[in-house]
């Protein structure tokens, strides 16, 4: 290799290595990176409807306002809800409203939807927790009633 091309290939490398410390160092410096959903959930009740968006960068959005960080513990919880939810997801499972319901859930996960009744909870665990996610989001983070 003659001494030019050595000094280029050197130069470009130089290059690649300073683009990748600014672009490391960039993720540091407050710059809005989108880390994508873990998912959304929407509930209804007598005409009312609440949307969560859950980010992986640890924010939640209620009803279109804007995102507010949430805890580390409501991030793992909203993670684990999505693991948890992911077969069901696939399935696609949609368990229809009955006499007596209050609450409809959705919840839009990378998976797939997952639909469901406030009275399914009662014989599916992970669909309680996704109840008292929603709760707890409507009260902690959106400041609203439940």
């Amino acid at each position: 290799m003659s001494g030019g091309a050595g000094a280029r290939r050197c130069g470009r490398i130089a290059a690649v290595l300073a683009a990748a410390a600014a672009a490391l160092g960039a993720g540091g410096c407050g710059l809005d990176v989108n880390l994508g959903d873990v998912f959304v959930l929407t509930r209804t009740e007598a005409g009312a409807t609440l949307t969560l968006v859950v980010n992986q960068s640890g924010t939640l959005s209620c009803n279109g306002a804007a995102p507010k960080t949430i805890s580390s513990a409501m991030l793992i919880q909203a993670r684990d809800l999505s693991v948890d939810l992911a077969a069901d997801a696939t399935a696609k499972l949609t368990i229809p409203r009955s006499p007596g319901t209050v609450q409809y859930f959705r919840i839009v996960l990378q998976q797939g939807t997952v639909a469901f009744p406030d009275r399914a909870a009662a014989t599916h665990k992970t669909l309680a927790q996704a109840e008292l996610f929603a709760t707890e989001a409507a009260q902690q983070v959106c400041g609203l009633s439940g």
